[in-house]
């Protein structure tokens, strides 16, 4: 039984413009093609929804109360209050939700400290999830910065002395050989994202041991805020495979796995037995892998994206954010992505991800490999990665310049060669920042790109915002005001030669919410680049020319959910049309993906009739 929890929207004659509308899977036509069967549970019944709208509810009275996606607080009715047993265990008063979340306001903004804020909002949604829900939903722009970066980062380096209550599930090497009884114990049986993490790479900041699991709960809740997936349907899971931080492991209240990370085959089996677990237990699951050091990212999201539904945000999520920001900037300079040059800062797994996304995006404008091979250059902590430096990580050889690349960029001898001279050399047009180095976009580099640069694009995408490569004021200063900027943390607008420019965040909650939508909405067997591809030129086309003019690349925050609807709609086509997903017509895809998407909102509820024996 689907239920329905999004009202209708008017009608979108071009979902897919320019798709063939005929196509499914590769080598089919619509006319010999047999109709995917539907979802098994597209949405979660809670737990009887009626065709007018109410739900019927089995639990009663304080239990009903300690269940946080049905609890309702105050906004309990009379009715409801007689019904369900609840009568003497609220106050008389009823509230409506608008009312709910205005209290919740002040309860948030009396905390003057932001990661008191954070914990007072998990405390809300331990308690009351519609609640949480609408307050984010409503509030997006101000409580983004709290429930994820850059607040998150403080949680996740505080977590076990913060944390209140367990979300989600805790798997460690202990666990292997039993992993499949451990997903059997998750809250809910009809899971369809995942998003795990070995917490080896939070944010910026590196190994958090057991801290990371609070990347996977913002994450969800950003999902279930942004692309309106139910609650129920999500579970974070922490692969908690120990920590190398002494720190922690010298914290006596540290609440995760006290050992050594864990290395090698070892590794390698449990992440294998985790992977056919998610396969047997939810096998209608979307899995997002999560902040894996780089080594690791790459090498499992290439290992696995083809045997079961699933993507690296931080590789292909960044990279799809990035690439709409430079299709966005591309629309100020009026050029195409693949006349471009670009140098990256970082070739851990964002710069690699974000380069081989760009690789795709030029060669479908028809550029050959030569031509991109080019338009990048990468640096990392050693300098310009090139073929026969070392060291030179087996992972980034396929942006290592050759002889005859170096040649071609004027580079002789054996280096090391710095941002400064790469700069010099290779004539940016574009400069991106996964460094997580902070300062690391020199005043000499900015400038010398700006010599020859008509109109820079530069991005110090590195969070939070401690990490970042360079301030948006520095970039425009030393810039002389012709650079368009966006940040992977938030900044205030600048003040230069008097006009306010805007900096547009490149989050990835524009990009990773509706890639997974679609994904689940067309309950697609593969995540494929082209995904990500049309995600980013659907991103790109949102921002409007006013906030092109002030020099944002990205929309505002407040648009979160129609952006993510947009994309959705894309990813369903793409996937359709690679043959990767359910063969929808066009003119089903809107409402399949409205239908998927729960706005917080209470049902009216009625207790569920008792079954007579007989």
């Amino acid at each position: 039984m689907t239920m329905q929890i999004w009202p209708p929207r008017p009608r979108n004659a071009a979902i897919c413009p320019g798709a063939p509308v005929t196509r499914g899977p590769i080598g089919t036509s619509r006319a010999t093609q047999p109709a995917y069967p539907p979802a098994v549970k597209t949405l979660p019944v809670l737990p009887t929804r009626r065709a007018d709208g109410v739900v019927q509810v089995s639990c009663r009275g304080a239990e009903l109360l300690g269940r946080p996606l049905l609890n309702k607080d105050l906004a309990f009715d009379e009715q409801e209050r007689d019904e369900l047993g609840l009568r003497g265990l609220l106050p008389p008063r009823v509230l409506s939700i608008e009312e709910q979340v205005a209290l919740e306001l002040e309860h948030v903004r009396r905390k003057g400290d932001e990661l008191e804020q954070y914990i007072g909002l998990a405390a809300l949604q331990d308690r009351n999830e519609t609640l949480f829900y609408r307050l984010l939903v409503d509030n997006i722009e101000e409580f983004l910065p709290v429930v994820y970066t850059p607040t998150v980062g403080r949680a996740c380096q505080q977590f076990s002395h913060v944390m209140r209550r367990a979300r989600g599930l805790w798997i460690t090497p202990d666990d292997s050989g039993r992993i499949v009884d451990i997903l059997h114990n998750a809250r809910h049986e009809d899971v369809r994202l995942i998003v795990a993490t070995d917490n080896e790479r939070i944010l910026g900041l590196g190994d958090q041991g057991a801290g990371g699991m609070g990347i996977p709960v913002g994450k969800l809740a950003l999902y279930t805020a942004g692309a309106g997936i139910y609650p129920s349907l999500t579970l974070p899971i922490s692969l908690d495979v120990g920590t190398d931080n002494e720190d922690l492991l010298n914290d006596p209240l540290y609440v995760g796995y006290r050992h050594p990370r864990l290395r090698g085959e070892p590794y390698d089996e449990f992440i294998e037995e985790f992977v056919e677990a998610v396969s047997e237990v939810f096998p209608h699951a979307l899995l997002q892998w999560e902040d894996f050091k780089q080594h690791n990212a790459i090498r499992i999201l290439d290992r696995f994206r083809h045997r079961i539904a699933s993507f690296n945000d931080d590789i292909q999520g960044t990279a799809g954010v990035v690439l709409a920001g430079l299709f966005a900037a591309l629309r100020i300079l009026d050029e195409p992505l693949h006349r471009q040059r670009l140098v990256f800062l970082g070739a851990g797994a964002a710069g690699v991800g974000i380069a081989r996304l760009v690789r795709v995006a030029m060669e479908r404008e028809g550029a050959d490999r030569a031509t991109v091979a080019r338009a990048i250059a990468m640096l990392d902590t050693h300098g310009l990665v090139h073929v026969g430096r070392t060291p030179l990580d087996a992972d980034k050889l396929e942006f290592a310049l050759t002889p005859e690349l170096m040649a071609y960029h004027g580079f002789s001898g054996a280096g090391p060669f710095d941002l400064e001279a790469v700069v010099r050399r290779v004539r940016p047009t574009i400069l991106i920042g996964t460094s997580g180095t902070p300062g690391s976009f020199t005043e000499q580099a900015l400038r010398e790109m700006a010599r020859h640069a008509r109109l820079p694009i530069v991005m110090p995408l590195s969070n939070p915002t401690s990490r970042s490569e360079a301030v948006a004021e520095e970039i425009l200063r030393w810039t002389e005001g012709r650079a368009v900027v966006a940040s992977g943390s938030p900044f205030p607008p600048v003040e230069i030669d008097g006009r306010t420019r805007l900096i547009g965040q490149a989050n990835n909650v524009f990009i990773f919410p509706g890639v997974g939508l679609g994904v689940i909405v067309a309950e697609a067997r593969e995540v494929t680049d082209e995904m990500f591809l049309v995600a980013a030129h659907t991103l790109a086309d949102t921002v409007t020319a006013d906030r092109l003019a002030a020099g944002a690349l990205y929309p505002p925050i407040s648009s979160l959910r129609a952006v993510t609807r947009a994309i959705a709609m894309r990813v369903v086509c793409e996937a359709r049309d690679c043959g990767v997903g359910r063969g929808l017509h066009d003119d089903q895809i809107e409402q399949a993906v409205d239908d998927a998407m729960w706005y917080p909102a209470y049902p009216p509820y009625l207790a569920k009739p008792t079954p007579v024996a007989v």
